[in-house]
């Protein structure tokens, strides 16, 4: 009788099940898939804000800017885009405000998306430093609390006012490319990404003895050390020769070390406060020392694993400290600059370059700890942040006057906006905003030079109630009042003079003062208008539907 086979296999025993293993594989395939689109999400949200904010360029920065270098006919003064801004170098910035007039037709909102795209390469920049030993879920949960982090709602001035976002984001992006480089030894990337930074904003000014010590802590040649250590003093030293005496911004030139230590505090705590100083100040405090003690482990180390975070960390707490000895002041909300929107990259940074290191000498702790950690630390930030938001948006409404008032030339209300009335020769030369076809009053027909009969217009009633605060006596002027039509807030302000030509206009929607509040009725808003140079009387009409009511 033949004998079975000694190698034959048993078929007796069960078979084994593929499932399981499928489903282990599949659960971190997916988690990833998941924490790629958590990272998105941020980005999204900055995007769709970048996107739909106003068309006209509203802060003063912008414009004072875009006189200084530009002549009446629009050409560009090549030599005044290598001089200081707020005692800053502003070259690359400058050449962005132009090229925005020149080639887009002065749209803000084409500088606000290339905030985001900027700051988008900002955390792929700090992505390729993540070492690969990471398993690649904590590679993607620590590059989605960075995009969380760099894009929180805190910094919404960044992607709602471009003159913010590209006065401060190219030199912050620069430099964490520059951090990047110098992390992977690409020492000529580092140093083109570096003197891009310096060409940007003061920001900068100290990348270069980050990458030195970069370098230091990568084991790298004496020669790596000291050239990017003796070049930053040398740039130090010639901005310092060469800046504008006195302070700027109205910060003041008092010792002050508990408000300069305060601003240096709150400024990496920023993340975890709206407009309550103290409590960004102790978590500025709780976070520098989390990253005392883990830099003294990196330092006593020397790990070149950690070289890149570390330089991100100290790069942060220089800018930090650049905060409080250059812009200390008491005069913004809060009474800490800090606190200001745009100042959070500097907590952001902090904020990563802590939870990466953290990681990085806590291996032994469940993955599945951090994830809940990023995602607590990102959506917790970013909902405190909603409420910096909302003041920004406030800050900027009564700022939308600015296209009326540049469009008729209103010198006092140009004045009272900050608006550099010199810029309008350039900008009206180049096409750019408000000088173009796109510009509107916002009424649905009436535009500037248009033709009404003023008899058609209905005088104030239960319907339609609203009164001037300012007398409508002075043109060039801005007029504020306050209006409500069929309980809601009118379409748009005209104003013209004596024959009914529309020589102005304004903005509704604008919350009521206290003065206001207690005349107004339900649904009424305020309101801001300004009109160009013109002779007698001025005629001020809310305009909803295409019906005229007279409010004055």
């Amino acid at each position: 009788m033949p004998q079975p086979a000694l190698d034959a296999p048993d078929v007796t025993a069960p078979i084994p099940r593929t499932t399981a293993k499928v489903r282990r594989d599949g659960v971190p395939r997916l988690g990833a898939a998941a924490l790629w689109v958590f990272a998105a999400v941020p980005v999204a949200l900055a995007l769709l804000a970048a996107v739909r904010a106003p068309k006209m360029h509203v802060l003063l920065d912008y414009w004072h800017v875009f006189a200084k270098i530009t002549d009446d006919n629009g050409g560009l003064l090549l030599g005044q885009v290598f001089t200081y801004h707020l005692d800053q170098p502003f070259v690359v910035p400058s050449l962005l405000f132009y090229a925005d007039a020149a080639w887009f037709g002065g749209d803000n909102r084409v500088l606000t998306v290339l905030t985001i795209a900027l700051l988008a390469a900002a955390v792929f920049a700090l992505r390729t430093m993540l070492p690969q030993h990471l398993n690649p879920t904590t590679r993607t949960a620590l590059t989605a609390a960075t995009s969380w982090l760099l894009f929180s709602s805190h910094a919404t001035e960044l992607w709602l006012q471009s003159t913010n976002g590209i006065s401060w984001v190219p030199a912050v992006t620069f430099c964490t490319i520059a951090i990047a480089c110098a992390h992977h030894g690409r020492h000529v990337g580092a140093y083109a990404a570096a003197v891009l930074g310096c060409l940007s904003f003061g920001a900068a000014l100290p990348i270069w003895f980050v990458i030195a010590g970069i370098a230091l802590l990568r084991k790298e040649s004496r020669l790596r050390v000291l050239l990017p250590g003796t070049a930053g003093f040398v740039i130090l030293i010639a901005w310092w020769l060469t800046k504008p005496a006195g302070t700027q911004s109205g910060a003041t030139d008092a010792f002050d070390p508990d408000g300069r230590l305060s601003v240096a505090a709150a400024a990496v705590g920023g993340l975890w406060s709206v407009d309550i100083a103290v409590l960004a100040v102790i978590a500025g405090g709780l976070t520098i020392a989390l990253l005392a003690l883990l830099l003294r482990h990196t330092i006593i180390d020397r790990s070149a694993t950690d070289a890149g975070w570390a330089g991100l960390a100290c790069y942060a707490l220089t800018l930090a400290l650049m905060l409080a000895l250059g812009r200390t002041t008491a005069n913004v909300p809060g009474g800490n600059v800090g606190l200001i929107s745009r100042y959070v990259l500097v907590a952001a940074m902090a904020t990563t370059a802590a939870l990466v290191l953290t990681t990085l000498h806590r291996p032994q702790w469940p993955k599945k700890y951090l994830v809940v950690a990023v995602v607590a630390l990102s959506l917790i930030t970013h909902a405190i942040g909603g409420g910096k938001a909302d003041e920004v948006r406030r800050s900027y409404a009564p700022l939308g006057l600015s296209a009326i008032a540049l469009r008729v030339d209103a010198p006092a209300a140009l004045d009272a906006l900050h608006i550099q009335r010199a810029a309008g020769p350039a900008a009206r030369a180049l096409g750019a905003y408000p000088f173009d076809s796109s510009f509107t009053l916002g009424c649905r027909g009436p535009e500037l030079g248009s033709h009404l009969d003023l008899t058609t217009a209905q005088p104030t009633s239960a319907n339609a109630t609203g009164a001037l605060d300012t007398p409508a006596t002075i043109a060039g002027g801005i007029i504020t009042g306050w209006a409500v039509v069929n309980g809601a807030r009118p379409d748009c302000i005209l104003i013209t003079d004596q024959t009914g030509t529309v020589t102005g206009g304004g903005i509704t929607g604008l919350p009521l003062i206290a003065g206001q509040a207690t005349k107004a009725g339900p649904g009424a808003t305020a309101w801001e208008a300004t009109a160009g140079p013109t002779n007698g009387p001025l005629a001020v009409l809310a305009v909803q539907s295409g019906r005229l009511y007279r409010l004055n």
